[in-house]
């Protein structure tokens, strides 16, 4: 248990405490939090940039015209937040970029392979007509005025992301969907803290002498 003269002892240390003691001092302080806001927690340094993220942020801010340490707070979790959305989108391309050149890889191994398959048929003159009909099919397969030859490999790497036993694409869409719940409380918990500058408030009608309906500017 604390004695009284240690208690007492406390007291008079804490009075003497190496803190900033001018106002100019504590000014700076107080903006300790808000100059580094949330870029260690958030920023990955090994795979991102410090200095886009803190762009980035600045330009969150610049959308907010915060006036307590409540809403600075709030403005740079939304940063935070949308940082990390952002990052969950491009974890989502970078899934169908690594299946897309699994994809590619197989089909150059294959193709390879049916390329040495013809050579060795081509030898002994047989298959010629058999291969410009499958060459015909193929292409007959993408054509079209409205096809698109991007849009089967897409499916197919859906497909194989899909069919994976971790479930990639279900875990990242569950992230980025808990990621957009919390960004839109936080937004909601801004609008809610943050008051209407007089000429975004929306301006109220009342009735003149005549009964007719008018803008009230007071």
């Amino acid at each position: 248990m604390t004695s009284f003269k240690q208690i007492e002892a406390n007291r008079r240390n804490s009075s003497r405490s190496t803190g900033p003691t001018t106002q100019e001092g504590k000014l700076s302080s107080r903006r300790n939090a808000v100059r580094h806001g949330l870029t260690a927690e958030t920023v990955i340094s090994a795979l991102e940039d410090a200095e886009d993220y803190k762009a980035f942020e600045a330009a969150v801010k610049a959308d907010y015209d915060a006036q307590s340490a409540v809403e600075r707070e709030l403005v740079l979790r939304l940063a935070s937040l949308l940082w990390r959305i952002r990052r969950a989108t491009s974890m989502e391309t970078g899934l169908f970029e690594i299946q897309a050149r699994h994809l590619l890889d197989f089909r150059r191994k294959r193709d390879a392979q049916q390329n040495l398959i013809r050579r060795f048929l081509s030898s002994t003159d047989l298959n010629d007509g058999d291969e410009s009909t499958s060459d015909q099919g193929r292409q007959v397969a993408i054509s079209g005025p409205n096809a698109d030859v991007c849009s089967p490999d897409l499916a197919q790497c859906f497909l194989r992301l899909a069919n994976l036993p971790s479930n990639p694409l279900d875990r990242l869409s569950r992230y980025e969907s808990a990621l957009w719940r919390q960004a839109g409380q936080t937004i909601f918990a801004l609008l809610a803290l943050h008051p209407r500058r007089p000429w975004e408030r929306p301006r109220r009608l009342r009735a003149d002498s005549n009964g007719r309906l008018k803008k009230d500017d007071s």
